[in-house]
């Protein structure tokens, strides 16, 4: 998990930039706070993070101190170094963070990961837990699956539901009848934990650590490469809004170009030996076409909820950061949001050739 928290200092900024789009609020900084209740979903991110008020629609979180003290009116989703939830969430909630700490009731399921987790508080589905030092001081509901190195419970931990702990020596954990009932407690060796890491609680933990270095990382390379070069990426903007479909055409071109080149060396002796130089350029290609399109559609995204272009740092930064949520997003519809993303590298990788090669594109217009 703390291999997310490096990225962030250097993302933050040193005044908060906020945008709403289609009813949802994106908010970056170095402190980023949601202090007025909204509708829809939020997106903050920053070093410290925080939701002050209410909200319908889902949290979504991420940065080195993570606090959550306004309710949520469906989902959250927090990694950080300290994740710590104060007010109540209506649905799901998925944390992950060096200490985690939740206070408040979840309505729904509660998967959680960390070093040392603290769980005092009210939770009406199931718990998919893992850490090293794990207390319950709370009522759960449903079943829980739960690994912990120390397990402790508080005086108001009851379960309603079956207790399956993951031991590496069975029978090593005690669990009070007070708490449970023994004949609801099952116990497994740690190995019996894999098929929970495939098909439970770690998918889940995956999808939200995956997701926010995804953004992180592809924010911080555009907003970097925005700053360092900003007419070249002004340009490259221009081109792939101005031209979306020209832009497509010709990343799809260059694209095949450098692929087929891959091909046609392996086809020769000598020349199979430079085939996966070729195919990194191929790889390479594309990522430095979804970093340009990914920043180009924040661009788009900002223009579109009246920010105008950017033209300072700060503002490359946003549009940067908007572009990478918005693409992580599309990424994850089914079917079309693979196709999308494809699409969406191509162009960048269109805009990248006709801005590096404007004159071979003059006579095409």
């Amino acid at each position: 998990m703390l291999f997310l928290l490096p990225a962030l200092p250097s993302l933050a900024q040193d005044k908060t930039e906020s945008f709403d789009l289609g009813g949802d609020r994106f908010i970056a900084g170095r402190i980023a706070a949601m202090s007025e209740p909204g509708g829809a979903d939020v997106f903050l991110a920053g070093e410290r993070v925080t939701l002050e008020a209410e909200i319908t629609g889902s949290a979504h979180m991420a940065g080195r101190w993570v606090t959550v003290s306004g309710p949520v009116g469906q989902g959250l989703y927090a990694a950080g170094q300290e994740v710590r939830v104060g007010a109540a969430v209506t649905g799901n909630a998925t944390l992950a963070g060096q200490r985690v700490d939740v206070t408040a009731p979840i309505g729904g399921n509660l998967r959680v990961f960390g070093s040392e987790i603290t769980l005092s508080a009210a939770i009406e589905g199931t718990l998919l837990a893992g850490g090293e030092f794990v207390e319950i001081d709370g009522p759960v509901t449903g079943d829980i699956a739960l690994s912990a190195r120390e397990l402790r419970f508080g005086p108001d931990a009851a379960i309603s539901g079956t207790l399956t702990l993951y031991e590496d020596d069975p029978g090593e954990i005690i669990v009070p009848e007070s708490v449970i009932p023994a004949d609801r407690v099952q116990r497994e060796e740690i190995s019996e934990w894999e098929p929970i890491r495939e098909g439970g609680f770690w998918p889940g933990v995956k999808a939200v650590i995956s997701f926010a270095i995804g953004v992180l990382l592809v924010a911080l390379v555009a907003a970097a490469a925005a700053a360092l070069m900003p007419q070249t990426f002004a340009a490259m903007r221009a081109q792939l809004l101005g031209h979306p479909f020209r832009t497509l055409l010709t990343g799809f071109i260059a694209q095949s170009t450098v692929i087929g080149a891959g091909i046609l060396l392996a086809m020769t002796l000598i020349g199979l030996l430079l085939t996966p130089a070729a195919l990194f350029f191929a790889i390479l290609a594309g990522l430095a076409g979804y970093i340009v399109g990914a920043y180009a559609l924040g661009v788009a995204a900002l223009k579109l909820a009246g920010q105008g272009f950017p033209h300072e740092a700060k503002h490359r930064a946003l549009a940067a950061l908007a572009g990478a949520v918005i693409a992580a997003l599309v990424a994850l519809i089914p079917l079309i949001g693979w196709i999308a993303i494809m699409a969406l590298s191509l162009a960048g990788l269109g805009a990248v050739t006709r801005t590096a090669f404007p004159h071979r594109f003059q006579t095409a217009g």
